[in-house]
């Protein structure tokens, strides 16, 4: 979950750095059009400035005219995040482009819970994010289902809280939990929620 899921907000956060307009230009943006600080930051673009979808020109004008406002600190994460881009496959690319959209499909309460996971992580210590990432690496296919089903009938406070939980435990204390549900029945899966929900009710 954690891979996929910093995937699709890196995705994410890129879209928001050019600031992506809610209606796009229909035609293309021809680059005489474009101010002369708009070309002197997308001077890299020039030649293949007409070969772009309309789609990315908006969003790329919209970042060049944002560019001059930003602290030296966020224009070198988004050079940073621009070369990662570029350095993708078109395989890569399109599997962001996938993510991201699934990610604008999702209903606002779990794109914001989405969005708090991924800051709470940007602000663990390199070790412990770099933890989280082999954990989830070493973690099969079904394990990362299982993982994804336990929490998807939970509301993000109810989400949390089990976070929280798993946080505080034991690594033995976390282990018999992923196995006590991994073994589960179905109806003992669903009793185990309930009791998940009213143990956080209690709280």
């Amino acid at each position: 979950m954690i891979k996929s899921l910093l995937s699709l907000l890196m995705i994410f956060s890129l879209t928001l750095t050019f600031q992506a307009q809610d209606v796009l230009a229909q035609n293309g943006i021809s680059w005489e059009s474009l101010s002369e600080d708009e070309q002197r930051v997308l001077q890299p673009l020039a030649d293949s400035w007409d070969q772009l979808p309309a789609e990315r020109q908006s969003r790329l004008q919209k970042g060049a005219q944002n560019w001059d406002n930003m602290s030296p600190e966020r224009r070198e994460r988004v050079k940073r995040r621009y070369e990662r881009w570029q350095s993708m496959t078109p395989e890569q690319r399109a599997r962001m482009r996938d993510r991201f959209e699934r990610f604008r499909k999702l209903p606002p309460e779990r794109q914001k819970e989405l969005r708090r996971l991924y800051h709470w992580y940007k602000s663990q210590p390199a070790e412990r994010r770099e933890n989280i990432r082999r954990r989830w690496q070493n973690l099969t296919p079904e394990q990362r289902r299982n993982y994804r089903e336990f929490l998807q009938d939970f509301s993000p406070e109810e989400r949390r809280a089990i976070r929280r939980r798993m946080r505080e435990a034991s690594p033995e204390e976390r282990q018999r939990m992923r196995e006590r549900w991994r073994n589960a029945t179905p109806e003992q899966r669903r009793i185990y929620k309930e009791r998940l929900r009213e143990r956080n009710r209690k709280q």
